[in-house]
């Protein structure tokens, strides 16, 4: 008897609706020609248009719902006539936060014959996994507005960091940098100016860091953090950071490889008391949407992290190696550098998988 996955489909707003039904279409292919595990989908509608018409982005009974289902499969949410303050509180965070799922993973490299955006750089000199921190930081949630209007106006913002998310966050990155062949983990901070939060940050990597002898790990100030991206790429391999510090690396990272079209997440809960969302993190690019031009990698390559996180490693690799064959044969789209459509590179894609 196949195993069988429930999966949740979330496609969203935008070209999320687009490169989730390229990363579904790709991924029954790939359990047809498996044969030994099966993919049940069942779409959830939420996203803009659902928050136009009742008010909300996310059902009350929502996360019940969600709890249902082995894997969240998510396509990205917003729209321009909604403020992005209110879609991503009131979709993405909801789940975030409530289903713990603290640890978001953003693997980063040169697929075959795509050059980094800089030119000195070696493609196999960027070859990372960003782990970030996902339930607190500067994406707490704490703080306010008060005497909106006048010239005094006063808001907040309210950064939380805690010895227990610090360490959680910082420990499962070292585990990962264990698990690579280089061993090598960097940790970006920022404790020369956010003398709290950041400080307790460094003592607790200190703290973690005993536990992993045999991971090499070093600091680094996370503004000093982009220029050594660029100009040192090969001294890095598995980075650390709060938050907000990776939500914006993460995205020089992806540029850096190429295209943010081909970038993909996971966010985790390592306990597994609840489902994982996986999501590729261009978001919803309302620019393009309805164009056919969306790059559905970055969906794909989440879809291939979903099917080694339930325990398909082997139906993963055939992802992975199904977009190298299109990257290697200039069966892409036109970010990189490629003619086809989101369509057409779908169709490659399946061509392209191999038992």
């Amino acid at each position: 008897m196949s195993r069988v996955h429930k999966i949740a489909s979330m496609p969203g707003d935008g070209i999320g609706i687009e490169v989730t039904g390229s990363a579904i279409a790709v991924l029954n292919a790939c359990a047809e020609l498996c044969g030994d595990f099966r993919l049940d989908f069942k779409e959830l509608p939420y996203g803009t248009a659902y928050y136009k018409e009742t008010g909300a982005y996310f059902p009350p009974d929502g996360l019940d719902e969600v709890r249902q289902f082995d894997a969240v499969l998510f396509g990205a949410v917003g729209m321009p006539d909604v403020p992005d303050s209110i879609s991503l509180w009131g979709l993405l965070l909801a789940m975030r936060g409530p289903l713990q799922q603290y640890a978001n993973v953003r693997p980063v490299k040169c697929l075959k014959n795509i050059l980094p955006a800089v030119r000195t750089v070696a493609p196999k000199d960027i070859d990372w996994v960003l782990v970030r921190e996902n339930s607190e930081g500067e994406y707490a949630g704490q703080g306010g507005r008060s005497h909106r209007g006048f010239d005094w106006e006063v808001a907040t913002e309210l950064a939380i960091f805690t010895r227990h998310g610090a360490r959680r966050i910082i420990r499962y990155a070292f585990e990962i940098a264990q698990s690579r062949p280089r061993k090598l983990l960097t940790v970006v901070s920022k404790s020369n100016a956010q003398r709290y939060g950041m400080v307790l940050w460094d003592e607790v990597a200190e703290e973690v860091s005993k536990e992993f002898p045999d991971v090499k790990w070093d600091k680094m100030l996370v503004d000093a953090m982009t220029v050594r991206m660029v100009h040192k790429p090969h001294t890095l391999d598995t980075i650390v950071g709060s938050n907000l510090h990776m939500d914006i690396l993460s995205d020089l990272a992806a540029a850096l490889a190429a295209s943010i079209g081909i970038a993909p997440s996971a966010n985790i809960d390592p306990t597994r008391k609840s489902p994982s969302m996986f999501e590729p993190v261009h978001g919803s690019a309302f620019d393009i949407m309805g164009k056919g031009v969306a790059n559905p990698f970055g969906a794909v390559w989440s879809a291939a992290m979903m099917l080694e996180f339930l325990g398909e490693k082997k139906a993963g690799d055939m992802l992975m190696e199904s977009m190298e064959k299109c990257c290697e044969e200039g069966k892409t789209t036109e970010d990189l550098g490629g003619k086809m459509n989101t369509k057409q590179v779908t169709e490659a894609l399946i061509e392209n998988l191999k038992i």
